[in-house]
């Protein structure tokens, strides 16, 4: 006889199946759409200038993504990135252009190198606060969160009361003459930036897939009190995502610092909408326990070209906000329509295996 085993590895697909398959590679789908689209509404869309232009673009958002993924995961959210891109490149301006000053008419001057690890503890520090906020005081993360975007914001324009800290070209006495490299520099023909998200990638995928850390991430956003129960520490997991997000909103900041040679307060609103909409459009689940790295590229990738793609064309930007909050509107809706489907093909199997 037929092991329960057996029968269930030659299940024929149903058309569930087939549906729900579909809609885990909507991301790849939705890429290849847009991108067929652009190639013959816009002219000159897929020549080389015009395709490394699209990757600075979307570098910036993909880094935000990729730590709002994690964050996500969990169960929680992260409003707070935008701010922090905003106050991390006015700290890497202030650095730049003034150093500290510790009184007597002393300065402590940094080279490049400094300045990027000093921004990134800064990005690191309110992620933590956030972490701490949301873990050790039980505020609920959209509150926590939503709070520190002001707070960040503040900050940044007490800086300068306002002000923009412009002609950021380092000052080669100090070795910070190459903080414009950042944003700007090419390496075997690439930008720096783009060999910069490829290693951020490679190891946030790294973490999700390969370590006890990724599972324990995803465990407590599967089901955090069974996560606690089995001996996840979800306190520090939860640190870490904070942390990690405000890393990456860190390097966001210096990335554009860097590339305008200018730091102005205001710079990061809105990219929190940006960067989560590439997340949930890539897979990640808003309730969390489900999302990808390489899905979250994608959906970044879905979200530079729609918004390059419609400039291309001429749209106005009033409806270029329509358009993106439809397809942030599509993805939840499409999440949810899986997750339905999961459940009813999940228990499919279930009936069929105990016959």
């Amino acid at each position: 006889m037929t092991s329960i085993t057996e029968r269930a590895a030659v299940r024929p697909r149903s058309k569930h199946d087939w549906l729900l398959l579909l809609l885990k590679a909507r991301t790849l789908v939705a890429l290849l759409l847009v991108l067929a689209f652009f190639s013959f509404a816009a002219p000159n869309f897929l020549s080389t200038a015009n395709a490394i232009l699209i990757s600075k673009h979307v570098a910036i958002n993909a880094f935000l993504a990729i730590g709002l993924t994690f964050v996500i995961i969990t169960g929680g959210i992260d409003l707070s990135v935008g701010s922090v891109v905003g106050l991390t490149g006015m700290i890497a301006g202030w650095l730049v252009l003034n150093g500290i000053d510790i009184g007597f008419g002393w300065s402590i001057q940094f080279n490049t190198l400094e300045i990027a690890a000093i921004v990134c503890l800064a990005g690191i520090l309110v992620g933590g606060i956030n972490g701490i906020l949301i873990t050790r005081f039980n505020v609920a993360p959209f509150i926590a969160t939503l709070g520190m975007l002001y707070v960040a914001r503040g900050a940044a324009l007490l800086f300068s009361e306002g002000r923009t800290f412009p002609n950021l070209n380092g000052n080669p006495d100090y070795g910070s003459d190459s903080f414009p490299l950042i944003g700007t520099g090419n390496f075997l023909g690439l930008p720096v930036m783009i060999w910069m998200l490829i290693a951020v990638t490679m190891g946030a995928a790294y973490i999700a897939n390969r370590t006890p850390l990724g599972r324990h991430i995803y465990a407590t956003g599967g089901n955090e009190r069974g996560a606690a129960l089995s001996g996840v520490r979800v306190a520090r997991v939860k640190m870490f995502v904070y942390m990690f997000s405000g890393l990456m909103a860190a390097i966001v900041g210096l990335i554009i610092a860097s590339q305008l040679r200018a730091a102005h307060p205001a710079t990061g609103e809105f990219f929190e909408l940006n960067a989560i909409a590439a997340a949930v459009l890539g897979g990640t689940s808003m309730s969390g326990g489900r999302g990808r790295i390489i899905g979250t590229i994608i959906g970044a990738f879905v979200i530079g070209i729609l918004s390059d793609g419609l400039v291309m064309m001429g749209v106005s930007s009033f409806w270029q906000m329509v358009v993106k909050g439809l397809v942030i509107i599509a993805a939840v809706v499409i999440d949810q329509a899986q997750s339905r489907l999961q459940a009813r093909v999940a228990l499919a199997q279930e009936v069929t295996q105990s016959r």
